[in-house]
């Protein structure tokens, strides 16, 4: 099961504080639901998908816009790194970009479409 609703996640898991949170298992899948929900009502897409292979790769969100498909990968890194991954969804998928959210401050680029993204520039 996915929850995009990080709040209903933190409720059906007995989260009540940032602590709690912070020293949680599931922090991942919080901060991934609340990226993917922000994403979804930031860039209204026309489709959207979650990808992934027999062989492990996946990403968390595929949706077209505009005429363009756009994957995002959510990472709670605060540097965060090209994957193998990341590599066999743009060739595969024939993205346009790949973003990577995270939560840092700065923009910048991991290879030829793929860009990391603070996730406050991206649904801000």
């Amino acid at each position: 099961m996915y929850l995009r609703d990080s709040g209903l996640l933190h409720s059906l898991l007995g989260i009540g504080t940032e602590r709690d949170l912070l020293r949680h298992p599931k922090i991942g899948a919080s901060w991934e639901g609340y990226v993917v929900e922000a994403v979804i009502k930031k860039l209204d897409p026309s489709s959207v998908h979650f990808w992934a292979t027999h062989n492990a790769a996946e990403i968390d969100l595929v949706l077209e816009r505009k005429g363009r498909r756009i994957g995002v990968e959510c990472k709670r890194a605060d540097a965060p790194r090209l994957t193998p991954s990341m590599r066999t969804a743009v060739r595969e998928l024939e993205l346009d970009e790949l973003l990577v959210a995270y939560p840092g401050s700065r923009k910048f680029e991991l290879a030829d479409r793929v860009t990391a993204v603070p996730v406050v520039e991206l649904v801000g």
